[in-house]
C-alpha cells in the first residue's frame, strides 16, 4: 500500500459503519498518521447520524500489530511529543485517544480481530464494546517486552474486562495468547472462523434496534461502573424517561413479535425491522 493512501477507510451501509485500518503492508502498524486517522475516524462516525453501529477491522493479514517502531525511530522526538498532546475535548492524549475514542463513540463498536492484535493494537480492540476474534488470532499486552507499560487506555479497559490477577499476568509477562485462550480469559467476546462477517451480522442486528435506545444503553454501560449505587440507579431513570412513550419506543413495541394483538390490525404480521420500517424508520 502506498503511504499516501488513507490510513483508515470508512463506508456506511444500512446504518453500519465499516471502519478499516488500511496499512496492510505494515500489518496496520501505528505510526503518527495512523494515530491521527483513528481519532478523525472516530469523530467522523460520531458526527454521522446515519450510523447505528460500527465494525472496526484491519486490512490484510492482521488487525493491528501495534506501534510501528521503525517509523517512530526514524521520526525523532517531535513525533513522540505530538502523541502526548492533550486537547480540551478529551482527558486522553493523542496516543490514548486513538483507542479511547471508540469507547466515546455513542453507538456500539465491534472489533473484528484476525491475525495479530499486539500492544497498541490490542488496546484499540479493548476500547470497543464487543470483540469477535478468530480462534487462531494472536493477542498480547506486549509493552513489557520493550521496557514499557500499556499506556493507550488499558487502565480503563483491560482492568475492567478481566480479573486483576489475569491483567497483571498479561502485563508482567507480555505473553501471546490465542483467540481461544483470549475468549476463556474474557479478552474477547466470542470466536468466529470469519470474525469480520460475524461482526457485520451482529452490527446489522444492533442497527435494526431503536437507535435512541441503543445509544442510551451504551451511555449507561459506559457511565455505571464509575457511579455509586444511588447515582447508577438515578442515571438509569434519567436515560429511560426520554425513551418511554417516544415514537421510536412505541414503534419498537408495535414491531415486536411479542406485542399484544391489540397493537396490530387483524391478520397483520409483525413487520421485519429494516431501513424503511420498524425502529430503523425514525432517528
Amino acid at each position: 500500500m502506498s503511504e499516501t493512501q488513507p490510513r483508515v477507510t470508512i463506508s456506511v451501509e444500512a446504518g453500519v459503519a465499516d471502519v478499516r485500518l488500511n496499512r496492510a503492508d505494515k500489518r496496520n502498524g501505528l505510526d503518527l498518521a495512523m494515530f491521527e486517522a483513528l481519532v478523525e475516524a472516530g469523530k467522523q462516525v460520531t458526527a454521522d447520524r446515519r450510523v447505528r453501529a460500527v465494525v472496526l477491522s484491519g486490512e490484510g493479514k492482521a488487525f493491528c500489530a501495534g506501534l510501528d517502531w521503525a517509523a517512530f525511530l526514524a521520526s525523532g522526538l517531535e513525533v513522540g511529543g505530538k502523541l502526548l498532546e492533550r486537547g480540551a475535548e478529551s482527558p486522553a492524549n493523542l496516543a490514548q485517544r486513538a483507542c479511547w475514542i471508540w469507547s466515546e463513540v455513542p453507538v456500539p463498536v465491534i472489533a473484528a480481530i484476525h491475525g495479530v492484535a499486539f500492544g497498541g493494537g490490542l488496546q484499540l480492540a479493548l476500547a470497543c464494546d464487543i470483540r469477535v476474534a478468530a480462534p487462531d488470532a494472536q493477542l498480547a499486552v506486549m509493552e513489557i517486552r520493550y521496557g514499557l507499560i500499556p499506556d493507550m487506555s488499558a487502565s480503563k479497559t483491560l482492568l475492567q474486562l478481566v480479573r486483576s490477577d489475569v491483567a497483571r499476568e498479561l502485563m508482567y509477562t507480555g505473553r501471546t495468547v490465542s483467540g481461544e485462550e483470549a475468549a476463556r480469559l474474557g479478552l474477547v467476546t466470542q470466536l468466529a472462523a470469519d470474525p469480520l462477517e460475524t461482526a457485520r451480522q451482529l452490527a446489522r442486528t444492533i442497527a435494526a434496534q431503536s437507535p435512541h435506545a441503543i445509544r442510551a444503553a451504551k451511555a449507561l454501560c459506559n457511565a455505571a461502573p464509575g457511579l455509586d449505587t444511588a447515582a447508577a440507579f438515578a442515571h438509569e431513570t434519567a436515560l429511560q424517561l426520554p425513551l418511554l412513550g417516544s415514537a421510536n419506543q412505541l414503534e419498537a413495541v408495535r414491531c415486536s413479535p411479542a406485542a399484544p394483538p391489540t397493537s396490530r390490525t387483524p391478520n397483520e404480521r409483525p413487520p421485519r425491522p429494516g431501513p424503511r420500517n420498524g425502529p430503523m424508520a425514525r432517528r
